[in-house]
């Protein structure tokens, strides 16, 4: 019984181990990427052709499937750039050759500058 005991004490402890140093690499990543240039970002949006699948207000649209809208991005920074690295379906994947840390993070900046969908109490129309 004893030996059961320490071997799931060693095990705990190693779990723990493994969950701070996972957190210590996603925190250094985190820092590695510089802080995002909205001017540059919408620059690099457009000329990249982000907006015609996703729109040029980041709306989202429909391509082969509904593409979301990226106004108001929720994701954080650090994923975003990982998604544009091994993007779903269609979509481009963008290696940090084509498109660097800075850029992506400019890219992420405008996306989060923009304004999110309105309220439908909001929009006129819909409230006849």
């Amino acid at each position: 019984m004893r030996i059961s005991q320490s071997v799931m004490r060693i095990g705990t402890v190693a779990v723990i181990a493994a969950v701070f140093a996972i957190g210590g690499i996603v925190t250094a990543r985190a820092d590695d990427l510089p802080a995002g240039d909205p001017v540059n970002g919408k620059r690099l949006y457009l000329a990249d052709g982000c907006f015609e699948c996703h729109g040029r207000a980041g709306q989202g649209g429909n391509f082969n499937y509904p593409v979301p809208a990226l106004a108001q991005i929720a994701l954080p920074v650090e994923s975003f750039v990982a998604f544009l690295r091994e993007a779903p379906n269609d979509m481009p994947s963008f290696s940090e050759q084509v498109l660097s840390n800075k850029d992506a993070a400019d890219i992420h900046a405008f996306l989060s500058s923009l304004p999110g969908p309105r309220a439908a109490k909001d929009i006129p129309i819909l409230n006849q």
